[in-house]
């Protein structure tokens, strides 16, 4: 009897354990469905405006976003293509500038005199400072004689003095002012001539005579002949000219005193 109690005692009391507990997991799930009732009413609002109680703008219509216009690419112009510079129609010599020339004739104080010309050709191609031929070789010159004196004797010196006057390039002749630089003359001399043969014969009628003053005879006028040819003879050939001679071909060298412009070849 007092086991029963007992059980029944236990038994109330899980009963009791379990309604306590069913009804504390009740509560629970009810404060937590209340709990989120509420947080679903105290959300704060989206808009500061409906916070403030303000009512919302209204909504603008939106515009349209702007067009872009497409780029066009900018063209540069085109680059004008460097302007070629014009040749000069002439060339142009320095003064000081030097020409090699050749003599196309022997030239001879035996036969020239003052005032006659002659001719000569340039040697070589004569450029200007850019290295330009303003002369080509083969050009003409033309000049004249201004002295032309032998020498007297071979201890002297004859003078041959020339001056040029133009040069002809491409038909087309241009005055020239130069001074001759040098020049490749000889010294030739000219036997013994008619004059000297003169003196020869001269000095072996002076010799005969002297000889037969000193001889009183004959022989002695032979002897003096002789010896008076033979003095005459040597008496020419210390007085016979010798020439001053400027062979065919010889060179000449010229230098210009003043530029000299030629029109360039076309």
């Amino acid at each position: 009897m007092i086991t029963l109690r007992k059980d029944g005692a236990r038994l109330a009391a899980a009963l009791a354990a379990a309604a306590l507990f069913g009804c504390a997991r009740g509560e629970q799930a009810s404060q937590r469905a209340d709990s989120t009732a509420r947080n679903l009413t105290l959300a704060p609002a989206e808009t500061t405006a409906a916070m403030r109680d303000v009512p919302a703008p209204e909504p603008q219509p939106s515009r349209p976003a702007p067009e872009r216009k497409a780029s066009v690419p900018v063209r540069k112009p085109a680059a004008k293509p460097a302007a070629t510079p014009t040749a000069p129609s002439t060339l142009t010599l320095a003064a000081g500038t030097k020409l090699s020339l050749s003599v196309t004739d022997t030239i001879s104080t035996r036969s020239a005199k003052p005032g006659d010309g002659f001719i000569a050709t340039v040697s070589e191609d004569v450029r200007d400072a850019s290295g330009r031929v303003v002369i080509p070789a083969g050009a003409s010159v033309s000049g004249t004689i201004v002295a032309a004196e032998p020498a007297p004797n071979p201890r002297s010196a004859g003078r041959l003095e020339l001056d040029v006057r133009t040069v002809t390039v491409r038909g087309t002749g241009y005055p020239v002012e130069a001074t001759v630089e040098s020049k490749d003359s000889v010294m030739q001399g000219r036997g013994v001539t008619g004059g000297d043969a003169a003196k020869v014969g001269g000095g072996a009628a002076a010799g005969a005579i002297v000889g037969k003053i000193l001889g009183g005879n004959k022989k002695g006028a032979v002897i003096g002949g002789l010896a008076g040819a033979a003095a005459g003879a040597a008496a020419a050939r210390a007085s016979r000219d010798i020439d001053v001679v400027l062979p065919k071909g010889a060179g000449i060298t010229i230098r210009l005193t003043r530029p000299l412009a030629v029109r360039r070849a076309t």
